[in-house]
């Protein structure tokens, strides 16, 4: 007696969107990582777009957990969400940008910027897709996101676009140190030689008159002191020094009658 056939969709292995719990997670928190980095590019608060690439990147960070590669999640975390956006942050507050809507933020290149955004996004899906299209990782193998297997396959066969990552944060950095000291040097440049010299502000008079023992002199302070400072510094005249010097010979000479008889 012959076994019944089992049905061929029974043998069949689960396919890469089957409903489990752990694609369920990955694709929502697809949705919310990109929903944030879409705000985070659009939204005209800079304040507001660092805070939503904290979550873009916390979410691709999430999603490294759930495949399994712990370290990179981790890496992620660490240099992204706890270096990146704390330079981008401090960058705002030394460039003293507004906290508010800035009207800079929308540079009216909006159709451009979605064009570009959709190319490279299907350019990239396409060689991921194409990349791998018939790669498989065989689950019961050894982990695939130790620090010993990421290490060796990013500094064996990725060490160019490592490097090149490298130079761009690079340029990040040095770029927020240029926008922090662009409004002082555009104060200190000195005079051309035969042009005029500009006028010194307030604070570098105090400190040169408070160098020279002077006390610094305003408009409120003047007005206040012009009329005590004109008595004291006029001298009596001849007539008046006789009127106060004439009296007090009077009394002295009469003193002296008295003292005679």
């Amino acid at each position: 007696m012959t076994p019944p056939a089992v049905p061929a969709l029974s043998l069949a292995a689960p396919g890469f969107l089957s409903p489990t719990g752990t694609e369920v997670a990955f694709l929502l928190v697809g949705v919310v990582t990109l929903a944030a980095a879409v705000i985070s590019v659009t939204t005209r608060q800079l304040v507001h777009a660092a805070l939503w690439l904290v979550v873009a990147l916390g979410g691709i960070a999430v999603e490294y957990l759930l495949l399994t590669a712990e370290f990179i999640a981790w890496v992620q975390v660490l240099i992204y969400v706890g270096s990146v956006v704390v330079l981008l942050l401090f960058g705002l507050m030394l460039t003293r940008a507004p906290i508010g809507r800035s009207p800079d933020a929308d540079s009216g290149n909006r159709p451009a910027a979605l064009a570009v955004a959709v190319a490279a996004a299907s350019a990239l899906v396409w060689v991921v897709v194409d990349a791998f299209r018939t790669t498989w990782i065989d689950l019961d193998g050894p982990a695939q996101g130790t620090t010993r297997v990421s290490g060796e396959t990013l500094f064996r066969n990725w060490v160019l676009p490592f490097e090149a990552l490298s130079v761009l944060l690079l340029a990040a950095l040095v770029g927020a140190i240029v926008l922090s000291r662009r409004k002082d040097d555009q104060g200190s440049h000195p005079a051309p030689v035969g042009g005029p010299r500009p006028a010194p502000s307030h604070g570098a008079r105090d400190r040169a008159e408070a160098g020279n023992g002077t006390r610094p002199t305003t408009p409120a302070t003047a007005k206040a002191t012009a009329p005590d400072a004109a008595p004291a510094t006029t001298q009596p005249t001849a007539p008046d020094a006789a009127d106060d010097t004439a009296p007090a010979a009077t009394k002295n000479t009469a003193q002296d009658a008295e003292g005679k008889r």
